[in-house]
């Protein structure tokens, strides 16, 4: 079974817990962009993959806002991205993709094409329009190549900051009732895998609320949302089963939220494989090291959500106070 770095049981807890980052995944950088001041409350997290990182993406929302999703389908041409950006502003704020293109290209990463090249930026926006008091202050090209820049410049393994940072910035949770983040959480392979790692960096935007055993919360308030997450991951993958894992870690998206994948939710989880390490595989069960790993995606989804709530700090704006998410809530008080 794959082991995370949090210990303990975290049910129904919301306190900060360190579960490690997605940087633990060697060559993955993070990097962010944000306002907070005079109408804003948004921003951009770009997370930078090694040369040569395969991707895919699995939508499961039902009003997602995306950029080059198509892309990352097994049976497109293009096998590798340079960068995925989670954006706030809605469809508004997807320029920012632009930016982080722009600094790719500057650095010679993208799909080679007569003349130059053509990066490869997959990206999703949260909807958090209006929630600084300025619904015209949403993430920018400049706000892109600004995270890509910021991605770029840290070292190597360096931790992420969490909370009211980045895409997490003016997220939100319960429909636009309390507080949302960013989180992010790493969990390790066991056994003779145990050199492999899987990491997520999760945007936590949404319709639903933490779940907690026994009680069913339906959100009251308004707004659209979406929780957004990148698994990253050291092991040699294809791109299809970059995007089964996906699929499969959409599971720890429903365990650590409810509701999840409404149809108010954009939510998608994009999946980087930097093929720096083989899975060793059982040859009377050969598929049993990939289930181990999506499982291990699976869990690594959830430990950054719960990391993005706790970490989630009260902010009050023009457009009024979001508080975080309490540790104990009265069923029915949604």
């Amino acid at each position: 079974m794959p082991i995370g770095k949090s210990e303990g049981n975290t049910e129904g807890n919301t306190e900060p817990v360190s579960y490690g980052s997605i940087t633990d995944v060697p060559g993955i950088r993070v990097g962010q962009a944000h306002r907070h001041t005079d109408g804003w409350l948004t921003g951009v997290s770009v997370v930078l993959p090694p040369p040569g990182t395969i991707g895919s993406v699995d939508v499961r929302g039902g009003g997602p806002g995306t950029h080059e999703t198509d892309a990352l389908d097994p049976s497109t041409m293009v096998s590798t991205v340079d960068a995925v950006a989670l954006t706030g502003g809605s469809a508004y704020g997807l320029t920012a993709a632009g930016g982080v293109q722009r600094w790719c290209e500057e650095h010679g990463r993208g799909f080679p094409v007569p003349g130059g090249v053509v990066p490869i930026v997959p990206a999703a926006a949260i909807f958090d329009l209006g929630r600084g008091g300025d619904f015209s202050a949403r993430p920018t090209p400049d706000m892109g190549y600004e995270a890509a820049l910021d991605a770029a410049g840290s070292p190597e393994g360096a931790d992420v900051v969490r909370g009211n940072v980045g895409a997490g910035t003016g997220a939100a949770l319960g429909a636009g009732q309390f507080k949302g983040g960013l989180g992010t959480a790493s969990v390790r392979l066991t056994g003779e895998n145990s050199h492999i790692l899987v990491g997520a960096l999760a945007v936590v935007n949404a319709a639903g609320v933490p779940w907690r055993p026994g009680v069913a919360t339906v959100p009251a308030g308004e707004g659209l949302n979406t929780t957004l997450v990148v698994v990253a991951t050291n092991a040699t993958l294809t791109v299809a089963q970059a995007q089964r894992t996906a699929t499969a870690a959409h599971a720890g998206m429903a365990r650590a939220l409810n509701p999840v994948h409404t149809l108010a939710d954009g939510d998608t989880i994009f999946t980087l494989a930097t093929c720096a390490e083989s899975l060793m595989v059982n040859p009377k069960l050969p598929v049993g090291a990939l289930i181990e790993l999506q499982s291990a995606a699976a869990e690594a989804v959830r430990l950054a959500i719960l990391d993005g709530v706790a970490c989630a700090e009260e902010v009050q704006t023009p457009a009024g106070i979001l508080r975080p998410f309490p540790e104990e809530m009265p069923q029915g008080s949604i």
